[in-house]
């Protein structure tokens, strides 16, 4: 079987929003063991420049589900709210685009490598392939917010590592 646009994208946000619930499960433990305010968490920046970490989980989720439909012609889902204050509202946030995406097909998905994805970012239009807008946009951004959150969390002093990062069973 040929590795496609599918396999590419909706597997790879299904395993890694995954293994950010469970960080975030491990995040929550900490919090409560240690008798910290999850709504410091929630604030927390690694660099006063950057967003917060409760909206680099929000955009993960965003990045998973917004290209997944962007790849597969369909109408990219209005943003939910910012709301979630706890680590278990971002955990639901995250449950519910698993959902999304398990609706996606591969055959919705593969061979748009061509097909057209115009999108407005700081207010400038620009036209990408769908390969260019998952391997040179999507991707990335969704890995670097996964990450980020990750980074947060461990700065913090939530014991997690790598394998959990990765989630490896």
């Amino acid at each position: 079987m040929a590795f496609g646009m599918y396999a590419a994208s909706v597997p790879v946000y299904q395993r890694q929003l995954g293994a950010i619930s469970k960080v975030l499960e491990r995040g929550s433990a900490w919090a409560e063991a240690r008798k910290v305010d999850e709504a410091v968490l929630m604030g927390t920046r690694l660099i006063p420049d950057m967003l917060p970490f409760s909206r680099q989980v929000q955009i993960a989720c965003r990045f998973a589900e917004e290209s997944a439909a962007r790849l597969a012609g369909a109408e990219v889902p209005k943003a939910p709210e910012n709301a979630e204050k706890t680590l278990a509202e971002l955990r639901a946030r995250i449950a519910a685009v698993l959902e999304a995406l398990k609706a996606y097909k591969p055959g919705q998905i593969d061979g748009s490598e061509s097909r057209e994805i115009s999108l407005t970012i700081a207010g400038n239009p620009i036209k990408l392939t769908g390969e260019q807008y998952l391997t040179g946009l999507a991707l990335p951004n969704f890995y670097f917010h996964c990450t980020t959150t990750y980074a947060i969390l461990r700065q913090a002093g939530v014991e997690i590592g790598k394998r959990d990062f990765l989630g490896a069973r």
